[in-house]
């Protein structure tokens, strides 16, 4: 082999080598870049860890400031509690009705919480306005008289009910066969009073699992409050207000009674002064529960007879 010949050979094995030591290179950054990977899912999952390791926090709602350093919290089931509030926490963010997280162990308030709308309620039908009028409804004069009573005349001139010393109705029922105009009747008081109306049917309320149904009532409150003011218009709630009596005892018949006592609880507890009312509407009034029709909770019950003979007739002329 000749000069000539020793360096070619001396020439391939540096090639052979570089390209050995380029691959060896770029394996080499492509386990570093999955080292920093591992590391940084490593380090999220201690985070985690702590987290979970970490005693549970009360979920709270505020019911109002008690100075500068203490606010009042209803914990459900519990109750209500003047609780302190955490240094790090900005006074000003907190509002009645907003969600804050307490500590376990002192109930100090150490976390202001995003209100939570489920997504299911979200779906539900919300109308900034709806454009049905009185004018659209036909043969229901009676009708139309009792709703602007107990819905109109409380959300236009509260200050009436102040001056004689009596609560605002909270809600109101309507009842009849299908097809008499109760939607439309709805659709028409949330347009003259200007409220966004929150259409929700009792069939979407009832869940299979359990504390589901209870969860979504809640949620659609927190949505009537965050739009008001709201008209909260829940149609066949015979789906979940029917009488326990009638209901049975099965499992599925239980979830639909946890949801119908949130209900009752979501009437009991808010504020008519709110601007929030609440309309339901079934054709079958005869089995609803009667703790869901006493005063405070149904203030009117409006029945919507089929159309005689005379109002067909009008209607038609």
């Amino acid at each position: 082999m000749g000069r000539e010949g020793i360096k070619n050979y001396y020439r391939t094995k540096i090639e052979e080598a570089e390209l050995t030591i380029n691959e060896k290179t770029q394996n080499l950054r492509r386990l570093e870049a999955q080292r920093n990977a591992l590391n940084a899912k490593v380090r999220l999952l201690r985070e985690e860890l702590q987290l979970l390791q970490e005693p549970g926090s009360y979920v709270g709602e505020v019911v109002k400031l008690m100075g500068k350093k203490k606010v009042l919290v209803k914990v459900h089931p519990e109750g209500k509690y003047v609780v302190d509030i955490a240094p790090d926490i900005d006074i000003n963010q907190i509002t009645p009705t907003c969600r804050v997280a307490l500590r376990n162990d002192s109930y100090t308030l150490h976390k202001i919480l995003p209100n939570k709308v489920d997504p299911l309620v979200s779906l539900m039908m919300v109308e900034k306005v709806p454009d049905s009028t009185y004018e659209m409804v036909g043969g229901l004069d009676k009708q139309i008289k009792e709703i602007k009573e107990v819905i109109e005349l409380p959300v236009k001139h509260p200050e009436l009910f102040e001056s004689l010393g009596i609560a605002q109705p909270k809600g109101v029922l309507l009842y009849g066969p299908p097809g008499t105009g109760k939607t439309l009747l709805a659709r028409a008081v949330a347009h003259h009073t200007d409220c966004k109306f929150i259409r929700v049917s009792g069939s979407e309320l009832v869940q299979k699992y359990i504390g589901e149904g209870s969860r979504m009532v809640r949620e659609l409150f927190v949505m009537a409050r965050e739009h008001a003011p709201s008209i909260i218009f829940m149609d066949e709630i015979d789906s979940i207000g029917s009488s326990r009596i009638e209901s049975g005892s099965g499992g599925g018949d239980s979830e639909v009674q946890r949801t119908m006592l949130e209900l009752l609880n979501q009437l009991d507890g808010f504020e008519p002064t709110k601007n929030i009312k609440v309309i339901m509407a079934t054709n079958r009034i005869d089995i609803l529960d009667p703790a869901l029709l006493r005063p405070g909770r149904i203030d009117r019950k409006i029945e919507f007879p089929p159309p005689s003979e005379a109002v067909c007739n009008n209607l038609n002329s």
